[in-house]
């Protein structure tokens, strides 16, 4: 059988790509090398962040607008809640890239926002000890994603439209002849008129073009839950999510946290945390007391009253891009092959709109409905020379 489409890696944006794929009555086959919502890629754990008021630039918008549409979708198909609006604080200096990037957001799309001082901001969320001349945008539409939950019902929405997917099943190689896509695995080999390649950290030893330059490095990512003192500042309805830059020293820090929800404690982390470069086949998996001992002080600093017992303290992987944007683009040398990779840490968020997109790229080479140019894997290129 020679499939329309084969989709390699069923993570957060191999799912929704899959599901899209099916909903177009296309035949296609998903193959997993772990299990679905597996605890070894980018994607695992409760919960992920999203936000509209994007301080990475304001070109992510119209893509999220989307987004929040598609996740709606997939809730109603699932019955299941998989999107909870908590509001979102962006904060920091006030002349910093997060603030300054959230309000151009704001601003060139009309987004709701207000513009709060460190005291304000504690006024009307106890949990935030901001430091003098720190601020916060705050944006009332943004919130969290059930990821795994995501994940799961996404892959049985496109069982159900009859899409097949393999999991425990590595990918050994693939190759373009004659215009068909031939996958090899540990199992089988397979038959495509196209492929889409959502590979997470494992993209660059799929598509060789990604490692020089390097286009999607693995990176050792530790996230901590700890237990409130003062727990009704933390839970659910009572914080919103935060991505915050501060000042420490001669470095700037990027942290980010959620509220308690589906796990007891609140969940906090540093982006980049030890930037550690890792094998995500080798890397170090375990969590360690020089993890903690990271996080420590900015919750004490910022977050006081969430000072208590750890929970929980778990690893996972990024996979960065020079410019931290993402790369989603056709190859260039096999014009039916798709290449989405570099999407941590901010990537999840997109996942239910990139199923789309990459649909699109796999049917009909391009995509009618978005710019891509942020996201070309010539402009990915281009800005590390």
């Amino acid at each position: 059988m020679t499939y329309d489409v084969i989709v390699l890696g069923i993570g957060g944006m191999g799912s929704a790509t899959v599901y899209e794929l099916a909903k177009r009555g296309r035949t296609v086959l998903g193959l997993e090398q772990f299990n679905i919502a597996h605890e070894f890629g980018s994607s695992h754990g409760i919960s992920r962040i999203i936000r509209l008021a994007y301080a990475e630039d304001p070109r992510y918008v119209p893509l999220l607008r989307r987004a929040y549409q598609r996740w709606r979708e997939i809730e109603t198909l699932a019955n299941e809640r998989l999107l909870f609006i908590t509001g979102g604080v962006d904060g920091g200096p006030e002349s910093g890239a997060i603030v300054q990037g959230s309000l151009r957001s704001c601003k060139e799309h009309a987004l709701p926002h207000e513009l709060l001082s460190a005291t304000e901001l504690r006024r009307r969320f106890p949990a935030f000890h901001f430091s003098k001349g720190m601020v916060a945008v705050y944006q009332p539409d943004a919130g969290f994603l059930l990821s795994e939950r995501a994940i799961i019902a996404y892959v049985m929405a496109a069982q159900a439209l009859g899409a097949e997917i393999h999991a425990c099943e590595r990918v050994r190689s693939w190759e373009v002849e004659r215009g068909r896509v031939l996958v090899r695995t540990d199992r089988a080999s397979y038959q495509a008129r196209s492929l889409v390649i959502t590979a997470g950290s494992w993209a660059a030893k799929l598509v060789p073009l990604l490692r020089k330059p390097r286009l999607a490095v693995p990176e050792r990512q530790v996230v901590i839950w700890t237990q409130p003192r003062r727990p009704e500042y933390f839970r659910f309805g009572a914080l919103p999510i935060f991505n915050m830059d501060a000042a420490e020293g001669k470095n700037i820090n990027h942290y980010y946290g959620l509220p308690i929800y589906g796990y007891p404690g609140f969940k906090f982390g540093k982006y980049h945390h030890f930037e550690e470069e890792v094998d995500p086949d080798r890397m170090d998996r375990e969590s360690h007391r020089r993890d903690e001992n990271l996080l420590r002080p900015a919750i004490r600093k910022y977050f006081p009253d969430a000072d208590g017992p750890t929970m929980a303290l778990k690893t996972c992987l990024f996979t960065n891009s020079p410019d931290e944007h993402f790369v989603v683009d056709l190859h260039p040398d096999f014009p039916n092959v798709a290449v989405a990779a570099g999407f941590s840490g901010h990537g999840f968020k997109f996942a239910s709109v990139m199923g789309e997109i990459l649909a699109d790229l796999a049917l009909d080479g391009g995509s009618a409905r978005f710019d891509l140019g942020l996201f070309s894997l010539t402009r990915s290129r281009k800005s590390i020379r």
